[in-house]
């Protein structure tokens, strides 16, 4: 997905721990564009191009909603982190942080936006869907007993987010398990060191023109377009060399 993330700490932020854990994580992989400036630590995020065309998603998601969806909300993810970050720095050489609070939270919207929109563009795509193999499989198999058991929880755990949010699985390090979480907003209801491999988002601009109010459909689709090779690669990259 174009450009690479810079080899080094990505943000400083107590308010955005989770976020800036798996940004860092994904240092060195094809992923958000990073570059700073070294007297200032300020570090400007490009968006990643479409890895896809717009109506390769078709008829699960159309080409309009693609494009609304990446060119112009993710979009302003990227440029709501890199505001944020700017703010940030600007704080640290006044060294006045009265505006802290709004800024951490700023900082973790932005950023925890930001990094499940890129997990989210990059595992779907055409000609996908169907079941995970290898280890993933072997350990969605242990965990949740079944491949279509973990169908059903991470679908109805999709559909039931309260207002805007996300469906995840994820791999939780200290578990050393998989697990399916809900994100209310981006950053609400994380659970601290999890891994995101795959997610579903359900704020309305991702499946309104197409299914209007008609969350469980696109949730019920959404499977036919995970790419679960890459689903696999994200584990087998961050997470199964930990086992």
């Amino acid at each position: 997905m174009g450009n690479e993330f810079s080899r080094r700490d990505v943000i400083a932020g107590a308010g955005a721990a989770a976020t800036i854990g798996v940004i860092s994580s994904l240092i060195g992989s094809p992923a958000l564009a990073a570059t700073g400036k070294e007297a200032s630590q300020v570090f400007t995020h490009g968006l990643p191009p479409l890895p896809y065309p717009p109506d390769a998603l078709e008829p699960v998601i159309d080409k309009e909603t693609v494009s609304i969806h990446h060119d112009k909300h993710f979009a302003a993810y990227v440029t709501g982190l890199n505001e944020t970050i700017t703010k940030l720095a600007k704080a640290r050489e006044a060294g006045n942080f009265d505006a802290i609070k709004a800024l951490s939270r700023d900082l973790a919207f932005n950023g925890s936006g930001v990094v499940l929109h890129w997990i989210y563009f990059d595992t779907i795509g055409p000609k996908a869907g169907g079941t995970p193999s290898g280890k993933l499989a072997e350990l969605i198999n242990r965990d949740f007993g079944s491949f279509e058991a973990f169908w059903k929880q991470f679908a109805a755990a999709s559909k039931a987010v309260e207002a805007s949010g996300w469906g995840i699985l994820a791999w939780e390090p200290f578990s050393q398990r998989l697990v399916v979480m809900q994100s209310e907003k981006h950053q609400d209801l994380t659970s601290w060191g999890a891994m995101p491999l795959m997610v579903c988002d359900v704020w309305e601009h991702a499946y309104y023109l197409k299914y209007q109010n008609r969350r469980p459909e696109y949730v019920d689709n959404f499977g036919k377009i995970i790419n679960w090779k890459k689903v696999e690669d994200r584990f087998n990259k961050f997470c199964a060399p930990k086992l």
